[in-house]
């Protein structure tokens, strides 16, 4: 799981926008629950990011989306907009 995701929980948890109780013990849970290894975000992820279409203003998804297409993996999520990123290089499941 990628650590963008923790970043953005805890954000939104902060600002009362999100309630998952202490962020990090909600990440160590979710880490457990499925059995995951977390994602750092790596310059060469960033680098990704310059060569995303503009379909997606959010900065979280798009890192995210960079980092799959950095490493090969395929983007879970509920998010219909992300799924205008699916091509060769990506697959988005929903």
């Amino acid at each position: 799981m990628s650590a963008v995701t923790f970043w953005e929980v805890t954000l939104k948890a902060s600002r009362g926008k999100l309630d998952v109780g202490d962020p990090r013990a909600w990440w160590a849970r979710a880490l457990g629950d499925l059995a995951a290894t977390t994602l750092p975000l790596r310059p060469e992820h960033v680098a990704e990011l310059h060569s995303l279409p503009d379909h997606h203003r959010d900065p979280f998804d798009r890192a995210l989306i960079a980092q799959a297409v950095s490493e090969d993996l395929a983007l879970v999520t509920t998010d219909r907009e992300l799924s205008r990123y699916a091509s060769s290089r990506l697959r988005v499941i929903r």
